[in-house]
């Protein structure tokens, strides 16, 4: 494939269930010779598909500049490089920059998809983000902190849409979550916080907008939730037309 000729892979580690890894970016592990992994957030499991005695950098605690030129020098060396993070990379995964700085310094890389949180909250939860006739939307989207968001994707605007939502690294303030979500979605609207999806001590709450609150500062969940918002998580939908026997389409005559 494409991405094997380059030196730089960014893959996708999945939500933390070590054999949620896709096998693209199990292979990568494996072929690596130098692996830079987000050691706050990957599940240590994951390495073991790493060859022993590799160079193994775990970037909690490094800068950028840091993590860049650890992959550089592993590039220099002729080594195939893998970064690794959690989740989807796409998603939160501040890959831009990076990628940004290898192609200022000439080097070639790739990126490995991975399974991200939010469906592994969703699978979690046996919902479907995208019933007919109650959503066809699924806003990802995260509460404004140290890092700022955009003033047209501000919660409460979100909100008015009423769709499916899954809102990540908010948790922390779910306070302010709940009383923004308040401003766009019915009081009684069904939220579900799933707490480490798909590890060994995953931890689901399911509640309203009106009790949420109050059960996740019990359960003491600060960080590493996902919190699940809409009719999704109640209503069952309708019956889909892919497989409505009266419906027609390329594969199938309907009977109508």
């Amino acid at each position: 494939m494409a991405e094997n000729i380059n030196p730089v892979l960014f893959v996708g580690a999945g939500p933390g269930d070590p054999d949620l890894i896709t096998l693209k970016g199990k292979k990568a592990l494996e072929e690596a010779q130098r692996v830079i992994y987000a050691g706050s957030l990957v599940n240590p499991d994951i390495l073991r598909h790493c060859r022993e005695g590799i160079a193994l950098f775990d970037s909690a605690g490094l800068t950028l500049e840091e993590t860049v030129a650890i992959m550089a020098e592993g590039v220099q060396k002729g080594e195939k490089v893998v970064r690794l993070h959690t989740g989807d990379p796409s998603v939160y995964g501040a890959i831009q920059e990076q990628m940004q700085c290898l192609e200022e310094k000439g080097i070639t890389y790739g990126v490995i998809p991975g399974v991200s949180s939010v469906f592994a909250a969703a699978a979690a939860v046996k919902k479907e983000f995208t019933l007919p006739e109650v959503s066809q939307t699924l806003i990802l989207t995260r509460l404004a902190g140290r890092t700022p968001v955009p003033e047209k994707e501000d919660l409460a605007l979100l909100a008015q849409h009423q769709a499916s939502m899954a809102i990540f690294l908010s948790v922390q303030d779910i306070g302010e979550v709940v009383a923004t979500l308040r401003k766009g979605y019915p009081p009684n609207t069904p939220v579900a916080v799933v707490y480490r999806a798909s590890w060994p001590d995953q931890h689901i709450l399911e509640g309203t907008l009106e009790t949420i609150e109050n059960q996740v500062k019990e359960a003491g969940i600060r960080k590493h939730a996902q919190i699940l918002v809409g009719d999704f998580l109640r209503d069952q939908g309708t019956r889909s037309k892919l497989y409505d026997p009266e419906f027609t389409h390329e594969y199938r005559q309907g009977r109508s």
